[in-house]
């Protein structure tokens, strides 16, 4: 890699992004200027969700005994261990296809097989956000994956003419899920350059970050 390509993880400040904003046009704006051709875009996939209104209150919701249930199955720290967040991916993935998942993850477990469970219930299971887990002034709404994100990367990096774009679940545990990713990124790369979560959500509001000369990075 030449000396003037030299990879950078560099995060974009935007004011807060809202359900009545568009995210490639909010890209567009906060990244002019800042973007060249073996540039890489990632985006916060809560955010994402957000501009495209894939949220809800959970007084809004109607519980279901099966969630008030199975919901205490999961460990406090998880987005699923209350019955709304549990009610959300049922409402998306159908109540007992949620609970089977939940038996067949369980007798998994049982014989030293892990992460079942996530495979099994549908892609919203790692994604939804808990009211707890998301940014002002939606710290009150449980907050789903975003809705296409490979078509949403795609039109990302058309409009900006980058190498690539990407959405990203990170968080402060060493976890980078890859959402969406455009043709040609190695996803295990773009994981492993945002382990360290560069995002910022809440008062930081750095919900992008450019992955600088990530083409000759991910072929290194």
């Amino acid at each position: 890699m030449a000396k003037d390509s030299k990879f950078e993880i560099i995060p974009v400040p935007t004011r807060i992004l809202t359900h009545k904003d568009d995210i490639v046009d909010e890209i567009e704006k906060y990244t002019k200027g800042k973007i060249g051709p073996d540039d890489v875009v990632s985006v916060a996939e809560s955010v994402v969700a957000i501009t495209q209104n894939n949220m809800i209150r959970p007084e809004d919701m109607h519980y279901s005994w099966q969630a008030k249930f199975f919901c205490r199955f999961f460990p406090d720290v998880g987005s699923l261990a209350a019955p709304h967040g549990l009610q959300v991916l049922m409402n998306e993935e159908g109540t007992w296809h949620v609970v089977f998942s939940l038996f067949l993850g369980f007798l998994a477990k049982l014989v030293g097989k892990a992460g079942v469970f996530y495979q099994l219930a549908g892609a919203q299971a790692a994604l939804i956000d808990d009211v707890t887990g998301t940014m002002p002034p939606y710290d009150k709404h449980i907050v789903l994956g975003p809705k296409h994100p490979n078509e949403v990367v795609k039109k990302i990096k058309e409009r900006i003419g980058s190498f690539g774009a990407a959405i990203i679940d990170a968080n402060d545990l060493k976890r980078a899920l890859v959402v969406g990713a455009t043709d040609g990124l190695k996803k295990e790369k773009v994981s492993q350059a945002l382990i360290d979560n560069p995002f910022g959500n809440a008062s930081q509001k750095t919900p992008i970050v450019i992955l600088k000369n990530f083409r000759q990075y991910q072929e290194a």
